[in-house]
């Protein structure tokens, strides 16, 4: 296990292993937390047993016993993600009474997120309550407007600002290499600091080449962006269309979020929803029909969208559906705008990812691993300043203290040992009030804010560089 300060949460216990439970548990375990788990279904307990290396108690969430068998008393964090919100509310007041200092509950409801509800999170003892459909719209709605232009991500209190922009043919960083790019523009700092290139995630070198349809992540200063922009051939697009097949929790909420702002077509199959949605989404136009059909997507005026979201509570339709746009929308006009025509899915299966991602969706998204993240990012909070997870590129950006005497201010960046290449890459450093880009020569020393993009998964090499 990595050592950690004892202020830092290390004994963890997580309700349920549906769902999130599992990923969130592994994820948890790779980066050294103690892990106990309680979960009733008897072939769950025996199937994840053989994966993972956490306690796991067969059992349920409402037995004291299995509590006490769990050691809540000595527990710094409880994780409730059970299907039941009435069980992981519960638990977190239960939870309470065992001193468990940090407690996390899984709710599908927004009618406990604020100080006027009949009862609010504080009552009910949660310190974070995590909403999956919320997560996934708000999600949806980030990598829309990241579609629709190019999204800026603001870190390091807004001094620093990361842009995401997707890489054509004719831009200027198209087939030109990192280092071919820092010497040939040298006017201001700025760094490639991520790549998304298919499913793929690549913290690049100076050898690394940039091909089109890369997704990059470049990061400079605020005063520096109009400079970056200017760079990379980013303008500002017209105004953006999108559909949305499925007017469920998530797609009525992205409509909710996006229409007022952008122009918005949910197509729903069911006949009574889709009534229900054209009273409640006076910004958006609802359509009934079967988004799987090809005739049906036409007529409602596909091959016009910019960008096809399927939210149906269905995995099959959402993959089928988007490979069916994504064909249509590329086809029509002889394929003008194709490349401009994006597709995004939301799959409630993790193993599905993958084949949505390298099949019609440009975009695939899940719920689980949404929670997870929103979950490890809280959890983390005590010893890292920030972290924010880069949805499409597999990675977190984090703002972390560098520790006296810890590895990373020992040697200037060039010197890293090889084993952190192409898994951890230093962006910038805070020094004389001002954040700074990070280069080879660049050393840190202690006690500095530094910025740094790591793989998802990777998270605990940060901690051995940074925190000793």
């Amino acid at each position: 296990m990595l050592s950690r300060k004892k202020s830092v949460a290390e004994n963890i216990l997580i309700l349920g292993l549906g769902g999130v439970g599992t990923y969130l548990a592994k994820r948890l375990v790779h980066e050294g937390y103690a892990v106990t788990a309680i979960e009733p279904d008897g072939r769950l307990i025996r199937h994840t047993d053989g994966q993972l290396d956490a306690r796991l108690i067969q059992g349920s969430a409402m037995s004291i016993a299995c509590w006490r068998e769990a050691n809540a008393q000595n527990t710094d964090v409880l994780i409730a993600v059970t299907d039941n919100d009435a069980v992981n509310m519960l638990s977190a007041m239960i939870a309470d009474r065992f001193g468990i200092p940090l407690k996390i509950a899984r709710v599908r409801s927004m009618d406990f997120d604020n100080k006027d509800s009949v009862l609010n999170a504080d009552d009910l003892k949660i310190d974070l309550i995590i909403h999956p459909e919320e997560l996934a719209a708000q999600e949806i709605v980030r990598l829309v407007k990241r579609t629709a232009g190019n999204e800026i991500i603001d870190i390091a209190d807004g001094q620093t600002q990361v842009m995401a922009t997707r890489v054509h043919e004719d831009s200027p960083l198209a087939h030109q290499k990192l280092k071919t790019l820092s010497m040939t523009h040298n006017t201001f700092p700025f760094r490639v600091v991520a790549i998304a290139r298919g499913i793929t995630t690549i913290l690049p070198g100076g050898d690394h080449e940039i091909l089109p349809q890369d997704q990059v992540l470049i990061m400079a200063s605020r005063e520096d962006l109009p400079k970056l922009m200017a760079l990379t051939g980013v303008e500002q697009q017209r105004r953006h269309r999108v559909m949305i097949l499925g007017g469920g929790l998530v797609g009525c909420r992205v409509a909710e979020l996006m229409g007022k702002d952008v122009r918005v077509k949910i197509v729903e199959k069911d006949e009574a929803v889709a009534a229900d949605l054209c009273h409640l989404l006076t910004d958006v136009e609802v359509l009934h029909g079967d988004g799987s059909d090809a005739e049906a997507l036409e007529q409602a005026g596909l091959t016009d969208m910019d960008t096809f979201i399927t939210a149906t509570g269905e995995n099959e339709t959402n993959i089928m559906s988007c490979m069916l746009a994504k064909h249509l929308m590329n086809t029509c006009n002889g394929g003008a705008r194709s490349k401009d025509r994006k597709t995004i899915s939301l799959v409630n299966k993790e193993e599905y990812l993958v084949l949505a991602a390298t099949s019609g969706s440009d975009i695939a998204l899940n719920k689980k691993v949404l929670a997870a993240n929103e979950i490890l990012k809280f959890i983390r909070r005590g010893e890292l300043l920030s972290v924010a997870h880069l949805h499409g590129f597999d990675a977190e950006v984090v703002e972390i203290l560098a520790a006296p005497d810890s590895p990373i201010t020992r040697i200037p960046l060039s010197k890293i040992d090889p084993d952190f290449h192409g898994k951890i890459l230093i962006g910038g450093v805070y020094r004389d009030d001002q954040w700074k880009i990070a280069v080879g020569d660049t050393r840190i020393l202690p006690n500095e804010r530094v910025i740094v993009i790591c793989k998802s998964l990777h998270l605990k090499d940060v901690h051995k560089l940074f925190l000793g």
